[in-house]
C-alpha cells in the first residue's frame, strides 16, 4: 500500500474523528481508509484508534504518530510549494495569526504591501490574543509578544515591546493636575486586562532603579485594547501604551507622552516582537519575504 497515502488517510480519519467523514472529504470510500489506518496498525504493531459502532478514538499511540504524520504531510507540501517557487513566480497560501492589536497599528498595512509585491500569493491572518500552536493550528507564521522558547520554532525579533503612559491634549486639558508617579491615582485610567499582565501593580525603572506601584482603579477596563486606545484618543484618562501603537499618533499631536524618564516592565508579553515560524521552514521564500516586508514597513514608519 502506498505509504504516503496510508498517511494522509490517517490523519484526515483523525481530524474529522470519523471514517466516513474522511472518506467524504478525501473522496475515497470507507473501506479504503479503513484498509489504510488498518495497513499502518499492522506496520506499527499497534491500535492508532479505538474502535466502537458509534465512534473512534484515538490511542495513546495514535496520537504520538499523529503529530509525527501531521509534521511528515507540513513538510511535503512545503517542499512542493519551495520546487514550485524555484520554477515560477512566487505563489501559494501565506496563514499568518496574531493578537487583534496588531492589526490597525502595522500588520494590516504590511500585509496589504506583501500582497502588492506578491500578486500571486494570498494570505489567511486569524487575529486572537490565545497562545495557539502553530503546528495544531496549520500556521506558517506567528507575530507575537510573550513567551517565544518554544520547542523547534525560530523567533526573530521585530521590533521592542517599550511600554509609554500616553494621554490625549484633550484630557490634559481637562484635568491639568500635573502627572507625577505620586499623583497617578488621582488620574482617570484606562486598563487592560490580560492573563500576561499583573492586575494589581507595576514596574518600573527611574534612574536605575526598580520600583513597585500599585495600579489605580480604573475608569475603564477591558480585555480589548482597540477599545480602550479609541478611549484614549477621545481624552477619557491615560493609558499605558506600546510604543509601536502610539508612535503615529504622538507624531502628529494627538497623545502626549508623560513621564518619558520613567521605564515600565512589559511584563510577561516580553522586551520585543517576535516573529515565530518552524524551524523547518527557516529557508522558505514566502516565509522569509513576509518578514522582510513587515521588518521594512516597521523600519519605516519608526515604529521601534
Amino acid at each position: 500500500m502506498d505509504q504516503l497515502g496510508a498517511i494522509t488517510m490517517f490523519v484526515a480519519t483523525a481530524h474529522h474523528g470519523s471514517f466516513t467523514r474522511a472518506a467524504a472529504y478525501l473522496g475515497k470510500t470507507t473501506s479504503a481508509l479503513t484498509r489504510a489506518v488498518t495497513h499502518l496498525e499492522a506496520e506499527l504493531g499497534t491500535r492508532l484508534f479505538e474502535r466502537s459502532t458509534r465512534r473512534i478514538a484515538l490511542t495513546e499511540a495514535g496520537h504520538i504518530y499523529l503529530a509525527s504524520a501531521r509534521q511528515v504531510l507540513t513538510q511535503l507540501q512545503q517542499a512542493r510549494e519551495d520546487i514550485d517557487q524555484l520554477q515560477q513566480e512566487m505563489c501559494g497560501t501565506l496563514r499568518v495569526v496574531a493578537p487583534p492589536s496588531f492589526a490597525p497599528a502595522f500588520l494590516n498595512a504590511a500585509c496589504c504591501r506583501f500582497l502588492e509585491q506578491y500578486p500571486m500569493m494570498r494570505l489567511e491572518v486569524d487575529l486572537t490574543d490565545e497562545l495557539v500552536d502553530l503546528v495544531e493550528g496549520s500556521y506558517d507564521l506567528a507575530v507575537r509578544d510573550g513567551p517565544v522558547e518554544l520547542p523547534d520554532l525560530i523567533a526573530r525579533p521585530l521590533t521592542a515591546n517599550r511600554i509609554l503612559i500616553c494621554a490625549s491634549p484633550r484630557y490634559l486639558q481637562r484635568n491639568p493636575l500635573e502627572v507625577l508617579p505620586h499623583t497617578l491615582d488621582q488620574h482617570d485610567w484606562l486598563i487592560f486586562r490580560h492573563p500576561a499582565l499583573n492586575p494589581h501593580y507595576w514596574w518600573f525603572t527611574h534612574e536605575g532603579e526598580r520600583q513597585r506601584i500599585s495600579q489605580p482603579v480604573p475608569r475603564l477596563v477591558s480585555d480589548n485594547y482597540d477599545c480602550l486606545f479609541a478611549a484614549l484618543l477621545s481624552g477619557m484618562g491615560l493609558q499605558l501604551c506600546p510604543q509601536w501603537s502610539a508612535v503615529p499618533y504622538l507624531r502628529r499631536g494627538e497623545l502626549v507622552q508623560l513621564l518619558p524618564d520613567i521605564e515600565l516592565d512589559p511584563d510577561q508579553f516580553g522586551a520585543k516582537i517576535h516573529v515565530i515560524y518552524p524551524e523547518h521552514r527557516r529557508h522558505t521564500r514566502k516565509h522569509q519575504a513576509f518578514i522582510e516586508c513587515l521588518s521594512n514597513y516597521l523600519d519605516e514608519q519608526a515604529l521601534h
